[in-house]
């Protein structure tokens, strides 16, 4: 029988286990930080009815799902009914739909699962990848303090996993949707059209963007083009940029919808200002714009200081009516979504996350099999204080136990002769140092409690 050559299927990632280390401490710091703020945990099926999923946006959607058919489907020639999930909103939007009445509002829930989207496999970019989200839902209603809350959330997520410096970017479509409108570009398709142009800027320059709007579809004038690139190019200290705005807004016939979102942007900027987030981490940026349609107020991207060419590394933002297609109460929400598996693909490229030592804090040498039952209670009694410890069942040279315990990262061995035993002692090596030390027995458990 010829062998089957294994190998990995494309588009997705799998670690060695010191790398698995890293990627899981990843996850655990974003589950605290979530939890830190109030969010509470659910999951939801790997697969969802398909005719749910593909009611977001049908047509571009339909060609990235993955359809899920059981043989005996196949074989009778039936339709698939059920797709794995693409993202964590609409799983979430039937959810609280679903379970809207046992629900209490605002609902807080975070969400820590694997996606799936039948996209061309590229370096970072997966087929199936880890997506960390929260979100606010509210029932009729839900106020702009929760707007505020979101920046506190990513702030103190991106500080706890130690990536570098990074800066949160914000803005309010409000005030995009006011400025296009006050421009002569209000068909809702056509000013989509421009949105999607402009949440290109800081990716492909004034430039780029500038020629993208001038041609297709949407061919606007170069005087037009040029008049939304400089008012999208106040950049500067927030409250110089609120203040340009206020003076926009406070003119005669202003466009309602612009001063509704600038008044929405300094309430938001004072309420950050009020979570004690630093100045330092966040902007606003009025090229923000997130290409979604169902964003309608803030939005949000994140960026890493010094790897600007990641592109935003947490983003999201506020939309009126989470499951307007399956219920018809008003749930408005807010929220943001990390997309772990690229996070962390980028940041060892960049050096970022390197291998971790091994979740085994000790490992007990076997360096007598006579003595295998003195190993075993050794262990036992290190399990017993919290200590991770494995024990080299396999009798074998001493240093060949070691290489093991360095290979794997393991940072401590403990050794135990006949010589030890008649003394009452065991010998802890440091493997990352090459110390060792001499412990009574009896001392040992409280060592490792210490150490750890």
């Amino acid at each position: 029988m010829a062998l089957i050559t294994p190998c990995t299927p494309p588009g997705t990632m799998e670690l060695l286990p010191r790398q698995q280390i890293v990627f899981q401490r990843m996850l655990d710091t974003i589950r605290r930080g979530f939890e830190l703020y109030g969010f509470l945990p659910i999951e939801t099926p790997v697969f969802e009815v398909a005719d749910v999923l593909l009611s977001k946006s049908g047509g571009e959607t339909e060609k990235q799902i993955y359809f899920v058919q059981s043989t005996g489907g196949l074989e009778q020639g039936h339709k698939p009914g059920l797709a794995l999930r693409f993202d964590l909103t609409v799983p979430l939007a039937r959810y609280v739909a679903e379970h809207e009445a046992e629900l209490a509002f605002p609902f807080r829930r975070y969400q820590i699962q694997r996606v799936y989207r039948g996209e061309r496999s590229q370096r970072g970019r997966y087929r199936e990848f880890y997506q960390c989200d929260i979100d606010v839902i509210g029932k009729d209603a839900l106020p702009l303090a929760f707007d505020a809350e979101i920046p506190a959330v990513i702030h103190t997520l991106f500080s706890e996993l130690q990536v570098g410096p990074f800066r949160i970017h914000f803005n309010n479509r409000k005030v995009l949707q006011g400025l296009f409108e006050s421009l002569g570009i209000d068909q809702p398709e056509r000013r989509m059209a421009v949105l999607r142009q402009v949440d290109r800027l800081d990716k492909i320059g004034a430039d780029g963007v500038r020629g993208l709007l001038m041609g297709g579809e949407l061919a606007l004038d170069g005087e037009l083009a040029d008049r939304i690139l400089e008012l999208l190019g106040i950049r500067g200290a927030a409250d110089d940029t609120l203040e340009r705005l206020g003076a926009m807004a406070g003119r005669e016939g202003a466009n309602p919808v612009f001063v509704q979102g600038v008044r929405e942007l300094g309430e938001v900027v004072a309420l950050l200002r009020a979570f004690q987030v630093p100045e330092s981490h966040w902007s606003i940026n009025l090229g923000i714009a997130r290409g979604l349609d169902y964003y309608t107020g803030t939005v949000y991207e994140t960026f890493l200081t010094e790897h600007p060419g990641m592109g935003s590394v947490c983003s999201g933002g506020r939309y009126d009516n989470l499951a307007s297609q399956y219920t018809k109460s008003r749930l408005p929400g807010v929220g943001i979504s990390i997309g772990l598996t690229r996070l962390f693909y980028v940041l060892s490229e960049a050096g970022l996350a390197p291998a971790g030592a091994s979740t085994v804090q000790v490992l007990v040498t076997q360096f007598d099999p006579a003595l295998l039952r003195e190993y075993l209670a050794l262990a036992a009694e290190l399990r017993g204080r919290g200590v991770n410890t494995e024990i080299h069942l396999e009798p074998a040279k001493i240093a060949r136990q070691f290489k093991y315990a360095d290979r794997a990262g393991i940072p401590f061995a403990v050794v135990m002769g006949p010589d030890e035993m008649a003394e009452g002692v065991v010998t802890v090596k440091d493997l990352r140092t090459g110390a060792q030390e001499r412990i009574p027995r009896g001392d040992l458990a409280g060592h490792f409690a210490k150490v750890r």
